[in-house]
């Protein structure tokens, strides 16, 4: 299976994404574990195997008080019951965890309940209610956008998860909750094309190695943009990848043609935070094409110490997708936001169409608002998630918007950064696990998350056995080959690392979804591969 280089095979699933190339490799794995009566290590996909347990806790605690405010209102044998009322709720609310203190979560919500009441000055018959209405689900989100006490929590949480604790002065970021990072990440294409903000052939960048839909999507019939991949290729003085940016490929963007940058930040594979010296040389990039716009997808940037999202050092141009789902193991509850500076480049770039685009716009808009031209970039995005027809039935459910506050509460009221400091040593344990058992002790890098690990195969063949073994490694099989064989011989699944235009010998390993022992065990199977191969190099050269 592995020798497919130049097999019609291998052309054909090179076409194919990781993620779907996964289920082939999946299957592998499978039918070698079954033979050896073995565990597959599926360190394919990045779903987190933690939970942030205290915040969920206080959400099922809090379930419980807002039904005893249903039946409150009213309540039938038949099991139908009323809604939470505004009057004096916030008083039963302080009586209720008085009463259940012993309840597992009740700590937890006092806690963030005086938060909110001295820190954000709520009003707190306002905010119990919208917590208790949210939490039940009885009413459409309203506004559509996000909750009003959500989006202050979650705006005080980004001033810590996106600027390291230091927004930027005078900027106030508007927030819509969304169903994860995808489908902000769906939305922020949609509402770019509306506008015209981005139209077909127009040229965008993107910085890679990067979570496959940035490079799928803009190759898309309905976008079909002209791509340019900056790569992150620097190279150590000893060889290594450094996994950053070079000054001239950065320098390319001053070029006016180029409309939008795309950036993940930690990058997504090699779970590396862009560094200070490139975030400077961006910042000069705005200075000479300051219509630039960008978007970051931050989700891995609280794996970080002291992260900053280039949202917080370009405020006016950039939008922030932010996921709650890895760091607080919540990959089903689809919670997200998208965050944009009440003054942005978008809304600016809007104003200054040409009048016919503009009328095609009023004719978009008018059901919304008699004021199109006063429709802001962000709500104009809330309403292309809904087709702007269903405009008022958009929104996250509240729900998941009072679970997404409370995560944020948890991460506020942690003064001292336990939770924080817990996930980055769990993470970074593993790393260590996998690498040393691959034969390597990678040094400290305060810019990497480990998240993920890219793992670039061509650079340990030369390492280890020359440069002469590097090439007939690259001559003799697919990159393929090695995710093939680690699944069917050690029952082993990784992606390829090129599908995410990384470097094409490269591996991408998950680093949340194992336990640190698989890891010892993962990364002595990769070393088994690449062993394989020398072996029958050598061979080849007797015979």
């Amino acid at each position: 299976m592995d020798n497919l280089i130049n097999s019609p095979i291998d052309q054909e699933l090179s076409k194919l994404s990781p993620f779907e190339l996964k289920g082939k490799i999946i299957e592998l794995a499978d039918e070698k574990v079954k033979k050896a009566a073995n565990t597959m290590l599926n360190a394919g996909r990045g779903n987190p195997n933690w939970v942030a347990d205290v915040p969920r806790s206080a959400f099922f605690a809090f379930g419980q008080f807002a039904m005893t405010e249903c039946a409150r209102n009213f309540s039938m044998p038949e099991g139908v019951a009323g809604v939470p009322q505004k009057e004096g709720i916030a008083s039963r609310f302080e009586t209720w965890m008085r009463d259940n203190a012993n309840l597992a979560g009740v700590d937890f919500l006092r806690k963030a309940y005086e938060y909110c009441l001295l820190e954000l000055s709520a009003d707190p018959n306002s905010l119990v209610e919208e917590w208790a209405g949210g939490i039940i689900g009885d009413n459409y989100p309203t506004p559509p956008r996000i909750l009003p006490y959500s989006e202050q929590i979650i705006r005080k949480y980004l001033g810590w998860a996106l600027c390291a604790g230091n927004p930027p002065e005078g900027v106030t970021f508007d927030l819509f909750a969304v169903e994860g990072s995808t489908a902000g990440m769906c939305y922020c294409f949609d509402v770019l094309k509306h506008n015209f903000l981005l139209n077909k052939g127009d040229s965008i960048a993107i910085m890679v190695p990067v979570f496959t839909p940035y490079i799928e999507i803009p190759q898309l019939s309905e976008f079909n943009y002209t791509v340019l991949n900056i790569a992150a290729d620097e190279i150590s003085p000893d060889g290594m990848h450094t996994w950053q940016y070079s000054d001239a490929d950065i320098e390319k963007l001053k070029d006016p043609k180029y409309k939008m940058l795309f950036v993940v930040n930690p990058s997504n594979p090699p779970s590396y935070a862009m560094s200070p010296h490139t975030v400077k040389a961006i910042q000069e990039v705005v200075k000479a094409n300051p219509n630039l716009m960008i978007l970051t997808d931050d989700v891995y940037g609280t794996f970080v110490e002291g992260y900053r999202s280039l949202v917080a050092d370009l405020p006016y141009n950039t939008i922030s997708c932010y996921s709650y789902s890895k760091y607080f193991g919540a990959t089903g509850w689809r919670i997200a936001v998208t965050a944009v500076s009440g003054d942005n480049i978008f809304d600016k770039l809007i104003n200054g169409l040409p009048e016919d685009k503009k009328a095609l716009l009023n004719a978009r808009y008018q059901s919304l608002t008699l004021d199109v031209p006063g429709l802001k970039f962000i709500d104009r995005m809330v309403a292309e998630s809904r087709l702007i027809a269903l405009n008022h039935t958009a929104g996250l459910s509240t729900p998941q918007q009072i679970q997404m506050a409370f995560f944020s509460l948890a991460t506020l009221i942690d003064k001292e950064g336990v939770y924080q400091k817990r996930m980055i040593k769990l993470i970074h344990d593993r790393y260590d696990a996998l690498w040393k058992n691959f034969g390597f002790s990678m040094p400290a890098d305060s810019l990497r998350a480990d998240y993920y690990s890219e793992i670039d195969m061509m650079v340990w063949a030369k390492k280890l056995y020359g440069q002469e073994f590097a090439d007939y490694m690259d001559k003799t099989y697919s990159p393929l080959a090695i995710v093939f064989r680690l699944a069917s011989e050690t029952g082993s699944v990784v992606l390829n690392g090129d599908g995410f235009d990384g470097p094409r010998w490269s591996i991408r390993v998950s680093l949340a979804n194992l336990n640190e022992a698989d890891y010892v065990r993962l990364g002595q199977n990769i070393r088994q591969i690449l062993n394989q191969f020398a072996d029958e190099w050598k061979t080849s050269k007797q015979s």
